[in-house]
């Protein structure tokens, strides 16, 4: 099992770890000399990195997404864990278990799938039932959307998010549907289909990005050529069903500003863009306060999804003692006299100890001086 993870480090931890590479970046230091920034990832977090000596010696060892090893020095800088990396080499995926380094659903995808199932199976009317089910009877195609995230960033941004985000959002039609009196299978159909097109619009075999599908086209354009194919299937679907749901589909992001062709103009689609909203919102608001690794404060980060700071409101009400030792930021001669510490060649696997301080000499004229002051 791999150890330690992004969220076990300590401050002046001295650490040998595999991460993912999911930003890379070549910087100059004032002389001139190269110096590597970068982001690296297992599924607790993310860590900012910076490898400030001989780092033109693994410049073109490794790209992003790649796997490396490394050995460093954990360190706070700016309230945040940063890793000074003083080795590094490229690691063989083949001997890593995948699992360790991309985020994922805390719920078991077949359970979330199977609960989903039993929602459309009840569904009242046939052909939209039909419908759901030529969706959920698509092997090929439920085991991408399994494993699918919702977003690249935004919310969900893990895998099985967007099946978590599709299940959460039915619960939820479920409660709101019969309190506003509304078709609750149209506007669980909605649900079900209103993100799927996103199975082919993101790529998330590594870092998650856009598929050339997905900037060619988007998930609202491939999701309604799904529709058409699987309503295709059922003898006598009503076209005029089939755009109602076209309709939900384009208009679930609420307002054209935020990429829907069209606004929402019957009650099932305006409630269905309020649901999606309302639950990638809250879920970002949670992720935000989970992953935020600041140690001191009532705010997280900057969270673009939400335009704001996320106020830890149980650190406020229930004060703690801290868990790790705050340290003030250090500066960029001290960043750079820890990195070019004397290390082993190779890697080692065991981490060695931190390094304890020494006094510091004392000259003669201050032993002199402090025998004077003695009484």
């Amino acid at each position: 099992m791999k150890s330690p993870y992004v969220a076990e480090l300590q401050p002046s931890q001295v650490i040998t770890s595999t991460f993912l590479v999911t930003h890379k970046d070549i910087r100059q230091k004032k002389t001139g000399e190269p110096y590597l920034s970068l982001t690296l990832t297992d599924r607790t977090g993310d860590l900012d990195a910076k490898m400030w000596d001989n780092a033109e010696e693994v410049l073109d060892t490794f790209e992003k997404d790649d796997f490396v090893r490394v050995r460093g020095l954990a360190q706070i800088h700016q309230n945040r864990m940063q890793l000074q990396i003083q080795k590094l080499q490229r690691a063989d995926e083949r001997t890593l278990d995948l699992s360790d380094y991309f985020p994922a659903s805390k719920r078991n995808p077949e359970e979330m799938f199977q609960e989903l199932c039993a929602m459309v199976a009840a569904f009242t009317d046939e052909k939209l039932r039909a419908l759901g089910m030529a969706f959920l009877e698509d092997q090929e195609l439920m085991r991408l959307f399994k494993m699918a995230p919702a977003a690249k960033t935004m919310h969900h941004a893990y895998l099985g998010g967007l099946l978590e985000h599709v299940l959460s959002m039915a619960k939820i039609a479920r409660g709101l549907a019969p309190h506003y009196n509304v078709d609750q299978d149209l506007l669980l159909t909605g649900v079900l289909l209103h993100d799927i097109g996103k199975i082919y619009e993101l790529s998330y075999e590594r870092s998650f990005s856009y598929s050339v599908e997905g900037h060619l086209l988007g998930h609202m354009a491939i999701g309604m050529r799904l529709l058409d194919e699987k309503a295709r299937l059922i003898p006598d679907f009503p076209p005029k069903i089939k755009m109602l749901i076209e309709h939900m589909i384009l208009s679930h992001h609420g307002s054209m500003e935020f990429g829907s062709p069209r606004l929402p103009i019957f009650p099932e689609a305006l409630l269905l863009h309020h649901i999606d909203n309302l639950d990638s919102k809250m879920e970002a608001m949670r992720y935000s306060l989970e992953r935020d690794r600041g140690l001191d404060g009532f705010l997280t980060g900057y969270n673009q999804a939400l335009e704001r700071q996320i106020f830890k409101k149980d650190r406020y009400l229930n004060p703690a003692a801290p868990t790790q030792p705050s340290e003030s930021p250090k500066t960029a001669q001290n960043r750079e006299a820890v990195a070019t510490a004397s290390v082993p060649d190779k890697i080692s696997e065991k981490p060695a100890p931190p390094q304890q301080r020494r006094p510091a000499p004392v000259s003669p004229f201050a032993e002199q001086l402090q025998k004077a002051l003695k009484p």
